[in-house]
């Protein structure tokens, strides 16, 4: 049995917990409720973004740099976030305004 819990309230819990902080995340896109893949816009507020995007690793969470190891444009990660959504009608899309471009969200990125 998988004891995840469903996308939604997973991706509520953690804005509710940044807002808490003064972190400012938003849900630009949702997807399916129960088992939706997140993808995360992080974005420094000083024109530099980067897409990570939810991968598992020995049935842990990690977030993998989609748009490289470099911040890149917004219009550079807008493209990448469109190309996955055409590819999976189900992903979840969520910015988060951070000056350090911290996720917040559980898991390491590699």
């Amino acid at each position: 049995m998988d004891d995840r819990l469903p996308t939604n309230l997973w991706v509520m819990g953690h804005i509710r917990a940044a807002d808490a902080q003064g972190v400012t995340m938003m849900v630009l896109r949702k997807g399916d409720p129960t088992r939706g893949t997140l993808i995360l816009k992080l974005n420094r507020l000083d024109g530099t973004f980067a897409v990570l995007v939810q991968v598992r690793s020995d049935d842990r969470l990690v977030w993998s740099r989609a748009t490289g190891p470099d911040w890149v444009d917004e219009a550079t990660a807008d493209a990448y976030i469109a190309k996955q959504v055409k590819y999976d009608p189900d992903l979840w899309i969520v910015e988060v305004e951070d000056r350090r471009g911290r996720h917040w969200f559980d898991g390491a990125v590699m």
